[in-house]
């Protein structure tokens, strides 16, 4: 694993934007950089696939022990969408995707930080703009990157019927994003409309969701974590199953991180899992604390010797904390990379690279694109 300096693509804002990724900068600067690179060797990616295989395997066992142990308190989810989630579990509900963020220099094993099993985005940047970022950079090269095809295999698998598409309105990533995913569902020949989460209604005469025309709501890709919409003054007509959700309600198991000490509990010692408790005391005084449904590394805070030396803003906690050991994350003249490896229909399907100068990787922490020679 090696991180290279590269000259940008002349008119590369332009190149990204005709591709999807409109959110390409910020205030700070690039969001999207291409002035770096990251060169894996066959081995690697193998080794990255092969680690996101096991640990999505490890989450779906760790989740049945949730359901048929009845911990649901150790996940801090809102008691009335349990039922929900065991109904939907039971009915092994259809998942779309998810995206592991795994620590990884290229020589030990990588390590789970966490899985994005809900809501993940990064997407149209590790599906499409990396691709045709390499294109145009290194025809010769390969990438881990096979998310655009399984995406829509993944759809026909699913084979409809119809259905809608729903993010909350005036934010580009999940504007685009759900944009994206409404193609794929296009191109595996799937009817589909667009409705905000704003703009989603309760017909009482017909106990349905309705879109804006009235059109009931079957079937729905949420852009939108699921607690959330449990939280919504709609939330309460969720309980009835009034609408089939991907990602579905059994996500909420695997997206939360109340999960991480739960695995370590079930499978101590996996290779590539990080010691992760309820509470520090079995860490010393070094340790990460997360809350359990946190999102972009919001009120993630590090700890050395007991004392916070790196945190983040934001407004999750209420919900309670995991404690995990912190991960060696490779470290390149300050550039610190976590490998987001995509998970399309219970495989994985791609790589994607996010790089910070901190220690924890945050909203606006770097994509950058990768390579490896076959």
């Amino acid at each position: 694993m090696q991180r290279h300096r590269c000259p940008p693509r002349p008119g590369w804002r332009e190149r990204v934007e005709a591709v999807g990724l409109t959110y390409h900068s910020h205030e700070d600067g690039p969001y999207w950089d291409e002035s770096a690179a990251y060169e894996f060797t066959a081995a690697e990616i193998a080794v990255l696939e092969t680690a996101a295989r096991d640990l999505h395997r490890l989450c779906l066992d760790a989740a049945e022990a949730v359901v048929e142990r009845g911990w649901w308190d150790r996940l801090g989810l809102p008691p009335a969408a349990i039922p929900a989630i065991r109904r939907s579990w039971e009915r092994d509900d259809f998942s779309l995707y998810g995206r592991f963020d795994l620590a990884f220099d290229g020589r030990g094993a990588p390590k789970l930080l966490e899985y994005n099993a809900d809501t993940p985005t990064a997407l149209v940047e590790a599906a499409v703009a990396q691709w045709f970022w390499l294109q145009d950079t290194r025809p010769d090269a390969d990438q881990f990157n096979s998310i655009h095809e399984r995406l829509i295999a993944a759809w026909q698998r699913w084979g409809g019927p119809e259905i809608h598409f729903s993010a909350i309105k005036d934010h580009a990533e999940d504007e685009q994003t759900v944009l994206y995913l409404r193609d794929t569902c296009a191109q595996a020949g799937l009817a589909h409309h667009a409705v905000a989460i704003e703009d989603l209604g309760w017909d009482e005469s017909r106990r349905a969701f309705v879109d804006l025309a009235g059109k009931p709501v079957k079937n729905c890709f949420k852009l939108y974590p699921w607690e959330w919409l449990w939280a919504e003054p709609f939330g309460a007509h969720l309980a009835a199953d009034p609408v089939r959700f991907l990602e579905p309600a059994w996500k909420m198991l695997l997206s939360n991180k109340g999960l991480l000490p739960i695995l370590w509990e079930l499978f101590p010692g996996h290779p590539n899992l990080l010691p992760a408790y309820e509470t520090p005391a079995a860490l010393g005084g070094r340790y990460v604390r997360k809350p359990k449904l946190s999102r972009e590394g919001a009120n993630v805070s590090w700890f050395e010797g007991g004392v916070a030396v790196e945190e983040s803003p934001g407004d999750y906690g209420a919900e309670g904390y995991v404690y995990q050991e912190p991960a060696a994350l490779p470290d390149f003249d300050g550039h610190r990379a976590v490998c987001g490896v995509w998970i399309v229909d219970h495989e994985p399907a791609g790589l994607g690279l996010r790089e910070d100068t901190r220690r924890i990787t945050g909203n606006l922490s770097r994509f950058v694109p990768h390579f490896f020679r076959p």
